[in-house]
């Protein structure tokens, strides 16, 4: 996926994927995060 120049908001989840993980993943695909947070939704 190309997100080369778009901006990202990474929500992620304690117990599942956590925002850092999905920080990596957006930031390779050439996106920038402007927001990273993980929670525990129960």
């Amino acid at each position: 996926m190309e997100l080369k120049g778009k901006k990202v908001i990474a929500l992620g989840e304690r117990d599942g994927v956590q925002g850092g993980s999905i920080v990596a993943c957006v930031k390779s695909a050439g996106a920038e995060v402007v927001m990273e947070f993980t929670a525990c939704f129960v």
